[in-house]
């Protein structure tokens, strides 16, 4: 987990998104997104130093939470992860075929919960 803590995730994740955005895309207020990052069905962190918390724009596709993610986040969660070493594992591309986001973002979402799961 060290190194997930560690990860910078401004390198990671190309592309993030405001709670705004991010309600702005679901259709939900800014209300609902802070709900949601408490509940594991996002998550959210700093990704540079000033920036304050936004979302992996990734997390969203047309309009929905990617499918899997809320259920990852929770296994990830369980495991002891915070918000910001699971985007960064979730971004991560380690001797795997794939990031896991490339791998829920094509509904491959049992694939990575069986990663997720070796790992732990």
């Amino acid at each position: 987990m060290d190194k997930l803590a560690d990860a910078d995730l401004a390198a990671l994740v190309p592309d993030w998104n405001d709670w705004a955005e991010t309600a702005r895309q679901l259709g939900v207020s800014v209300s609902r997104v802070r709900t949601m990052i408490r509940e594991h069905q996002l998550a959210a962190a700093v990704p540079s130093p000033g920036a304050g918390q936004q979302v992996p724009a990734g997390f969203v596709q047309d309009g929905v939470v990617v499918k899997g993610l809320p259920g990852l986040l929770t296994l990830l969660h369980d495991a002891g992860y915070d918000d910001r070493e699971c985007i960064a594992w979730i971004f991560t591309d380690d001797d795997l075929p794939g990031r896991p986001i490339d791998a829920l973002r094509e509904n491959r979402g049992s694939e990575v919960k069986r990663r997720a799961q070796a790992m732990l």
